[in-house]
């Protein structure tokens, strides 16, 4: 039995809605998600045509097809708010097994993009790229990193960042990795 989702996760996913909902129509449709992954491609450098901005636009088009598919609704959508919240919310409350296979599909394509150096990990250089992709300041970067970085390599892994990505959305941190 799913419990009820926190409050800081609520409120998260409620602000992620507002974000994602492109259009401001109120539902969220798969032309949303795919506007979200061509706005951070180009934040990055990228066309959302590369293809660094195809992987992850199908990363966000799969993760909409699975939120759709908990709600209950066609592939196409579209999620109203509520819909959105309850399916997930029962993402974010599954815990690693149910986050995991959902966000990271995102999450390695934001890595695609922001490993300049394609070594697979996230260096301080290439972290600050992408917190300046998504709006946060060069101080809260360092202290981002610090706190993602829980092996203390100096680096970030898929893992670190799809944990941290993970924590955000239940409250555990308070790094907003997604804008």
């Amino acid at each position: 039995m799913t419990m009820a989702v926190g409050n800081v996760a609520q409120e998260r996913l409620s602000k992620r809605f507002d974000k994602w909902d492109a259009n401001g129509d109120g539902v969220l449709e798969p032309s949303d998600f795919v506007t979200e992954a061509a706005n951070i491609a180009r934040a990055f450098g990228e066309t959302p045509d590369s293809a660094k901005g195809e992987q992850l636009r199908d990363g966000f088009t799969a993760m909409f097809q699975h939120l759709a598919a908990k709600a209950g609704v066609g592939a196409q959508g579209p999620l109203d708010r509520a819909q959105f919240l309850r399916a997930a919310g029962e993402v974010v409350e599954g815990g690693a097994a149910t986050f995991n296979p959902v966000l990271g599909p995102v999450t390695r394509g934001i890595v695609a993009l922001a490993d300049k150096n394609g070594d697979g990990v996230i260096d301080d250089a290439e972290f600050a790229t992408w917190l300046n992709a998504i709006g946060l300041g060069e101080e809260e970067g360092r202290a981002a990193f610090q706190q993602i970085d829980t092996d203390k390599s100096g680096t970030l892994s898929e893992d670190e960042l799809l944990d941290a990505v993970r924590r955000f959305h239940t409250g555990e941190l308070d790094v907003e990795l997604l804008g």
